[in-house]
């Protein structure tokens, strides 16, 4: 039994020298042309372009990465300002010039701002409120309201105001120079407006009388600037 149990395992001690032998023979010996280890982090050159194909067909570029084209403006609808303004007037011109530096001015949604602005200010200079008017005016205009103001404190005098409507605002002028751009609206509105001195008699107005008033107010501001505010630069009666 041990002289079998020493021939079968030298035969297996055999068989395992030569299978390594045979293993080490094909896979064990260096050429010079081994690859080293995969690293999935390693920096990798670009494959050559294909013989005529440009030098960066095989970048993909992100939105907005330098050397991009930019796409072409797009050629405005003829109608865009429908209802502000008619196509070749002065005032669509205007409009188109405040849009090359600004493409997402809306001219309803200005409008509907210089609507209540327009209340506002009113509001503000019947009441004295010089804090509101600070912030809607430019300096010329609230220095010119603050003058008013004061010398109607000094004679005792207050203002009421009321408004019943804002019956039209319309866009009556557009004029761009450099970055500055400027809008004049309309206003037709319905106020009562009473002035009372210091016994609290009626000076000007009337409490119970409806009036029609029109006034042309022009709102100015920096063109495609951070600050978004359009400010009051000038008042006129309109007409």
């Amino acid at each position: 039994m041990q002289e079998t149990f020493d021939i079968t395992t030298l035969i297996f001690l055999g068989l395992a020298v030569f299978v390594i032998w045979r293993l080490r023979s094909v896979l064990g010996q260096k050429t010079g042309n081994e690859q080293p280890p995969f690293d999935p982090f390693a920096r990798r050159d670009p494959p050559p372009a294909r013989p005529g194909a440009p030098a960066e067909d095989n970048v993909v570029r992100l939105p907005g990465a330098p050397g991009e084209r930019a796409a072409g403006p797009k050629t405005p609808p003829a109608d865009r300002w429908k209802g502000i303004a008619e196509p070749g007037t002065r005032i669509a011109q205007g409009l188109d010039d405040i849009a090359r530096l600004e493409p997402a001015f809306d001219a309803q949604e200005f409008l509907g701002g210089a609507k209540a602005a327009y209340e506002m200010i009113v509001s503000a200079f019947a009441q004295g409120d010089r804090s509101t008017l600070k912030n809607l005016l430019s300096r010329e205009v609230y220095d010119g309201f603050e003058r008013a103001i004061t010398e109607r404190e000094k004679r005792g005098e207050k203002v009421e105001t009321t408004f019943v409507s804002v019956d039209r605002a319309e866009i009556a002028g557009v004029e761009v120079r450099g970055s500055q751009g400027q809008v004049m609206v309309r206003f037709a509105s319905k106020l009562i407006t009473a002035t009372r001195d210091a016994t609290g008699a009626v000076v000007d107005g009337s409490p119970d009388t409806v009036v029609d008033v029109t006034d042309v107010w022009t709102f100015a501001r920096t063109l495609a600037s951070r600050d978004p505010n359009w400010l009051l630069v000038a008042t006129e009666a309109g007409q």
